[in-house]
This record gives structure tokens, C-alpha cells and sequence, in this order.
């Protein structure tokens, strides 16, 4: 295997004779580092051993994340803000993590067998978990009734495990989740009009599947978590993972794997750019415009933007090696990667708003009437599903009927720009946090006029299903949202970087998912003093949940103006 992850120098002299170079994809060799084959190796079937194995990772994701707030306020007894800051902790470092498994897999191990190692990872932390959920003194909790909720005297060995459990299912996804996309888009020949094709569709169809899988079971593992028990309930994601492995180990005679060049890596020509032009910060202008004409550029050759990093083409006086000046496209290549960080940081509101699908619309929804028949009640969490419903329907119709329509009138292979396409979802999002405002608005009135307000045990008469509305359009926002920023984060940064690319997309929503925790618990400090209710009172009858929602709409609509201005400034790597 390792033969497949460094050049082959002789790979044109190993060219089966029956074969024209045409059936060679060029850049790529198989598993035993032989030059792979258009018709052998990579393409759909490949994919699918690949997008199966992301299925199964975003099953056993959710299938704690979703439910995991229960968990906590539930068996471990946390307030709703503490087990809320802590959800949103943990989302935010497992979002975070992959940027540092993306530098292992893009620098040193390579993307195949950082997905196999982290993998095992994943499936331990999986493990752990499900022991510490099931531990015999788990049943020996005291419980403690307070006119805020449930506390508990949880042994602190319990507490330490599960959270030590939980954490290092990050460190397992911090390696699995930027490396498994990157690697099922490498199955696609960009320089083959086909297959070009292919790719851009495989973002959609990539993300419809991470949908479909979990709405497939979500429900399932959740009502199995609620009423059966969380031990069982935690274990399905384990084996699920793990035969999830199993499958793309299976496909690995068929992968294609890129060839690392023998040039510097990526990353230490940004670092070598960035040295040079912090060295020379007293050039003048008119010394790099000269430069530029003697490598053969006119002075407005390239992107006008970020001129300082120019000062990297003129040798430091410090040192007459010619090796230390860095060329015009090393430049332009640092330029590429700084011109994200402006998209990056005007999706981080996006990424907060998001976050809250899992911990106050669950809290939300246990209030309600949840009956579904005499005997049945719905999970909480179940409704989550709306998401991927919304996902599963919206992305067919986009890829098959709206992106065809508006090429007709644009011209461009995608219909619209990506960052086009991310400024839709993040305005559909907005319109989701009104919604929400509206909806809680509406569920604390009716808790008032019943008398319910000091009764927080006591379900509210007001069917759940008035939450599926800020469900449904947050799944529409995703399409749009997320889909575009794994495009865009995997197409704008240099080839050997496009695992720290969608690493880049991760972190968006980890920091998103920290600052949300940052937020709730400063927001909880601040209105809860003086023997007040805070807006997230474990007694949400007490609580304002439509304040928060109407303050995350105000942001996404700053937010978005913010973002429409730098999406207008940006200049593409490629036509997009």
C-alpha cells in the first residue's frame, strides 16, 4: 500500500502493452501502486464502497449526537444550558480535530490509510461508550428532585468515561471526516470531461446518501435509547461502523490513489511565500515590479489582492541563494488559500444557527404532545429526521431540474456560482430562526394560558408537529449551505491540500458549535442573575428560547450581507 502513496517513478514503463495511454489516469496509481485504469479502478463503483462507508459514519454520528442531550439532562442530570454547552462543545472539537488529521493524511499518511486508522479509532470510542452506558452503577444514581429539573449524584468515574469516550470519537472522526470525502471525489478524472461531470454531481449525491442513511435508522436508535436503553442504544452505531470498515476494505482493489509530486509539499511553499514576504517588508512597489518583469510577468499579472505577499519574489538581502525566491505561482497559490479565510469566516453564524437542531429544538419538542396513537409516543430527537427528509427530497430536484434550468440562462456548469449557492442557504436559514421564534413564541402562550408554567412535567397542549417547519427549512438550507462549502473548500485550495480543504468546511462548524456553547453560557449568566429565569431555564415554560432564536436571526442576516459583500470580491481558482 504504500507504494501507492509516493510517485512511481517507473510507472510508465510498468504500462500494460494492451493499453493506450488514454486508459491511464494520469496522477493515479491502484493499491499496489501499478498506474490505474479508467475502466478498472475508481469512478462510481469506487464511490459507492465510499459513500457506504460515510453513510455508515454519519449513522453512528447522529446516532449519539442527536439524542445525546436526553442523555445528559436524562441518566447524568445536567441542566439544559449545561448539557447544551456541552453538546455543543463536543460538536465543536469533533468539527475542529479533522484540520489536524487532514495535515496527517495530506503530508504523511495519505488519505486511504488515514481514513483505516482513524476508523479504528472511531470504533473504540464507539466501544467505550457503549461500556460506560451500561456499567452497574449506572442503575445506582440517586436522583435529586429541584424546582429546576433533575440533578444527580452520578458517580464521577461515569462521567469521566463517557466524556473521555465521546472525545476520542472526535479524535477517530478528526482523521475519517475530511479524508473520506477528498478521497471519493480523487475517484473522478477532473482533466476528463465525463468524468468532470461526474464529480460535480458526486457532492450532491454524496450528501444525499449522509442524509438518507440516517433517516433511515435515526428514529429507530432513538426510540431504542428512550425505551430501551442507552447501552443497546449506543452499540448499534458501534457494530454499524464496523462493518461499515469492513465494506471499504473490501473495495480497496478498485480505489485510485494520487500520486504525491516530488515538488515541496504544499504546505512548506505557503510557509516559504510568507517568510519571504515578512522578510522583505520594506520593499517598495516598483522593486517587485520589476522583479515581476524580469520572471517574465507584466506588473498586473495575477490577483491584484493581498500585494504584500509580492515581496516574496525578491531574494532577501540577507542571502544570495536564488533557491530562497519563490516564484509568481507560489504566490498566487498562497493568495488562493488566504482569499478563503473571508467565506470562512462569514459562514461561522451559519454554523451556530445549525447547531441548535440538536440540542433546544429536542428540549422543544419534549414539552409537546408527542402522541402518536393511544400507546406511542414520538422521540424528541426523531424529528431531526425532517432534516434529512428535506435533504433526500430538495437535492434530486436541485441537480436534476434547477441546475439544468439555470445553466440554460448562466452558462455555468453549476447553474450558479458555489458561493451563490451557500448565500441562498444561509438566507433560507435566517427564515428558519424566525420560524423558530415564532413557533416557541407560540408554545410558552399556550403553556400560559393552561397553567402551566410552573408545571414543567407536564406536557404542553401543542402538537410537536408545529416544529417541523424550522426542521424542514434548515434541511433546505443545507443543501445549498453545506453542499456549497464542501465544493467550494475542495475545489479552491492546491490539489495536495484538499483534505485540509474540506478540513477548513469542518471547522467551520466546530467553531461555530464552540461559539454557540460561548454564547449559551454567557446568555444563561446574564439573564439568569438575581434569582431570575434564564432564556434557557431548565423549566422551559420559564425560559425564552424565542429571544435567542430572534437574536441568531439577527446575526444570520448580518451575517449575510457581510458574506454577499466578500462573495462579490472573490476571485475563483476555476471557473465556477
Amino acid at each position: 500500500m504504500a507504494s501507492a502513496m509516493t510517485v512511481a517513478s517507473s510507472s510508465n514503463s510498468r504500462i500494460p502493452l494492451l493499453l493506450s495511454e488514454g486508459d491511464i489516469v494520469d496522477g493515479t496509481v491502484d493499491y499496489k501502486g501499478r498506474p490505474a485504469i479508467r475502466t478498472k479502478h475508481g469512478r462510481w463503483k469506487s464511490a459507492s464502497f465510499i459513500i457506504g462507508m460515510e453513510i455508515a459514519e454519519r449513522i453512528a454520528y447522529y446516532g449519539i449526537t442527536s439524542n445525546l442531550i436526553s442523555y445528559l439532562t436524562g441518566p447524568l442530570g445536567e441542566s439544559t444550558a449545561s448539557a447544551a454547552a456541552n453538546v455543543n462543545a463536543w460538536t465543536g472539537f469533533g468539527c475542529l480535530f479533522p484540520v489536524v488529521g487532514a495535515i496527517v493524511a495530506d503530508s504523511f499518511l495519505g488519505r486511504y490509510r488515514t481514513i483505516v486508522v482513524s476508523s479504528f479509532i472511531y470504533i473504540l470510542g464507539l466501544a467505550l461508550l457503549t461500556l460506560s452506558a451500561i456499567l452497574p452503577y449506572t442503575s445506582s444514581v440517586n436522583y435529586k428532585k429541584t424546582t429546576i429539573g433533575m440533578l444527580c449524584d452520578s458517580p464521577h468515574f461515569q462521567i469521566i468515561s463517557i466524556f473521555f469516550s465521546l472525545y476520542l470519537v472526535s479524535i477517530g472522526q478528526s482523521g475519517h471526516r475530511p479524508c473520506v470525502q477528498a478521497f471519493g471525489a480523487d475517484q473522478f478524472d477532473g482533466q476528463n470531461f465525463h468524468e468532470s461531470k461526474a464529480k460535480s454531481s458526486f457532492f450532491n449525491w454524496w450528501y444525499m446518501g449522509m442524509c438518507l442513511g440516517p433517516l433511515l435508522v435515526l428514529s429507530v436508535i432513538n426510540y431504542i435509547q428512550d425505551n430501551v436503553g442507552w447501552g443497546f442504544g449506543f452499540g448499534i452505531p458501534c457494530i454499524i461502523m464496523t462493518l461499515a470498515l469492513l465494506v471499504f476494505l473490501l473495495g480497496s482493489p478498485t480505489y485510485r490513489h494520487v500520486i504525491r509530486g516530488e515538488e515541496r509539499s504544499a504546505f512548506v511553499r505557503i510557509g516559504r511565500v510568507l517568510s519571504a514576504a515578512a522578510m522583505n517588508w520594506r520593499i517598495k512597489q516598483s522593486t517587485i515590479d520589476v522583479e515581476e518583469e524580469a520572471q517574465g510577468f507584466s506588473p498586473s499579472h495575477g490577483s491584484k489582492q493581498f500585494r504584500f505577499l509580492d515581496k516574496a519574489l525578491v531574494a532577501p538581502r540577507s542571502s544570495d541563494d536564488i533557491g530562497k525566491v519563490c516564484c509568481k505561482s507560489e504566490v498566487e497559490e498562497v493568495k488562493a488559500v488566504l482569499r478563503l479565510f473571508p467565506i470562512w469566516a462569514t459562514s461561522i453564524v451559519y454554523a451556530i444557527v445549525f447547531s441548535q437542531s440538536l440540542t433546544f429544538f429536542t428540549k422543544q419538542g419534549l414539552t409537546m404532545d408527542r402522541s402518536l396513537g393511544p400507546s406511542f409516543s414520538i422521540p424528541p430527537a426523531s424529528l431531526q429526521s425532517f432534516i434529512n427528509i428535506s435533504v433526500v427530497v430538495v437535492i434530486p430536484i436541485y441537480d436534476r431540474i434547477l441546475v439544468p434550468i439555470s445553466r440554460s440562462f448562466t452558462g455555468k456548469p453549476g447553474g450558479i456560482t458555489v458561493l451563490q449557492r451557500v448565500g441562498t442557504g444561509m438566507l433560507i436559514s435566517t427564515v428558519s430562526m424566525i420560524t423558530a421564534a415564532i413557533v416557541e413564541k407560540k408554545r410558552l402562550e399556550t403553556a400560559l394560558e393552561n397553567g402551566l408554567i410552573d408545571l414543567p412535567d407536564v406536557t404542553v397542549p401543542m402538537s410537536v408537529w408545529w416544529l417541523v417547519p424550522q426542521y424542514v427549512l434548515l434541511g433546505i438550507s443545507e443543501v445549498f449551505t453545506m453542499v456549497g462549502l464542501q465544493e467550494f473548500f475542495y475545489d479552491q485550495v492546491p490539489t495536495e491540500l484538499r483534505s485540509v480543504g474540506l478540513s477548513l468546511y469542518l471547522s467551520v462548524f466546530g467553531v461555530g458549535s464552540l461559539l454557540s456553547s460561548l454564547m449559551i453560557s454567557i446568555i444563561d449568566k446574564a439573564t439568569g442573575s438575581n434569582g431570575q429565569d434564564s432564556w434557557f431555564s431548565s423549566n422551559l415554560n420559564r425560559g425564552h428560547l424565542d429571544y435567542f432564536y430572534c437574536l441568531l436571526a439577527a446575526f444570520s442576516a448580518i451575517q449575510l450581507m457581510v458574506f454577499v459583500y466578500f462573495a462579490k470580491c472573490y476571485i475563483y481558482n476555476k471557473k465556477s
